[in-house]
């Protein structure tokens, strides 16, 4: 009599049979969007080493064009198994359609021997991925360190080269973890933090800022390269002042209690204090400021701005005066923004030295929204850092054009003084304020 058959077991081999292969990708963490599917390459593009000011300047007919023109490319040397995108280490590099402003970026990459790859960010490049060992054939320009580092900043840098060696052997898969807010960027490579809070230079042009916001990109460079889970998600204004603020914190002292004018002199009935916020009275104005002077200092504090509002940092105010003039300068804030100040000149918007030298512009947020700024004063250089992007370094004493005669800035020269906020009768707010003395 031949065996019975096990009906059981023919059971479930049917059933796997007709089962759908269980997904390459996990399930995001919470906050955070997934950027692959499981299936194709939608919600991605492709372009190369390219500088993104440019490509997002042209027109949005030229740009939808340029995007479809991609696309034969991107599949030619791109697939998506199941959630996990494959490079044959040719082609352009796979480019999101969206652009992402702050961020923190989650992904895992498998690579092969002599690999050079990279993540771009914002369309700038990059956070470094290559063939560490001797045998890669790198070790001259910094592969012995391993990857993760702002391998296109300077050398001697912060960022360019990681903390720490923390790559995976070849065949196993490696986890990337990127913190980007302003120009700042963290990077963790396997938990390991390899770089820490390091300002990521503009490859395309060093004396410009990253752009405010660009799109991630995922870099080919002649060897295989595989990515899964990738994962994003988007940094609110509060939070990113909260990781701007949390670096070097204990260096700096509060210089506003955010209760009392205490450590505070000139016209303080001109300002009010606001849920730990001091402002300025509307239609009130003049210049408050520090009782303590400094010589060399960085302060650090938060601004929120009116639609159309106007206020000055004071630096190195003598204690009366307009410190725009008898001051080493007055640092504009200020919503540029507004249309009425359309036909400024540029040593007029937010973050300049008023009259005197310019600083980049469209890194303010909206009105309403609270900013973070530090200004870091060094002998007679300024450095403006908003949001975590740097938007002015200059060096008052060698500039010679000014917005008016040169004898009108007396006090450009000055090596002491107190700091301060010069109203000018809109309610711009400030708290959270700290300073620092350096060299003092």
């Amino acid at each position: 009599m031949p065996p019975r058959p096990n009906r059981l077991a023919a059971a479930m081999l049917s059933l796997l049979a007709f089962a759908p292969v269980a997904a390459a990708q996990d399930a995001p963490p919470p906050g955070f969007q997934r950027l692959a599917n499981d299936s194709d390459l939608t919600g991605w593009w492709g372009f190369e080493t390219e500088d993104p000011r440019a490509i997002y300047a042209l027109t949005p007919d030229a740009l939808a064009k340029r995007k479809a023109d991609s696309l034969a490319d991107i599949n030619a040397h791109w697939t998506n198994d199941r959630g996990v995108l494959t490079n044959d280490g040719h082609g352009l590099y796979l480019t999101t359609d969206k652009l992402y402003s702050d961020f923190e970026l989650r992904l895992e990459y498998k690579t092969v021997a002599g690999a050079d790859s990279g993540l771009y960010l914002r369309g700038v490049p990059q956070v470094q991925i290559w063939d560490s060992t001797e045998a890669g054939g790198k070790w001259g320009i910094g592969a012995d360190k391993g990857s993760g580092g702002l391998w296109n900043n300077s050398d001697g840098a912060p960022g360019k080269d990681p903390i720490v060696l923390a790559d995976h052997p070849f065949g196993e898969w490696n986890s990337l973890r990127v913190l980007m807010v302003g120009e700042r960027v963290s990077v963790w490579l396997n938990d390991h933090l390899v770089v820490c809070h390091a300002r990521m230079e503009n490859y395309f042009d060093r004396a410009l800022p990253i752009p405010r916001e660009g799109p991630i990109q995922l870099q080919t460079h002649g060897g295989e390269i595989s990515w899964r889970n990738i994962f994003i998600r988007e940094i609110a204004p509060d939070e990113a002042n909260t990781i701007l603020a949390s670096h070097a914190q204990t260096a700096f002292e509060t210089a506003f209690d955010g209760q009392s004018f205490a450590g505070w002199a000139g016209p303080t009935d001109s300002y009010e204090i606001i849920d730990g916020a001091l402002r300025c009275k509307p239609h009130s104005g003049g210049t408050i400021y520090t009782e303590a002077e400094y010589a060399d200092f960085a302060v650090r504090f938060e601004f929120k701005l009116p639609p159309g509002g106007n206020n000055g940092l004071a630096i190195r105010y003598p204690g009366e005066g307009d410190t725009a003039y008898v001051g080493m300068c007055e640092l504009q804030v200020l919503d540029n923004t507004d249309p009425r100040y359309a036909g400024l000149d540029p040593r007029q918007f937010h973050g300049s030295a008023y009259a005197q030298a310019a600083a980049h512009q469209g890194y303010l947020r909206r009105p309403g929204e609270w900013n973070f700024q530090q200004v870091t004063v060094v002998g007679s250089r300024i450095t403006v850092e908003l949001n975590g992007t740097r938007i002015l370094d200059a060096d008052l004493a060698s500039i010679t054009e000014f917005m008016y005669e040169a004898d009108k800035f007396p006090g450009r020269t000055r090596t002491r003084g107190h700091f301060g906020f010069a109203g000018h009768s809109d309610p711009v707010e400030f708290r959270n304020i700290s300073i620092q003395r350096l060299n003092d």
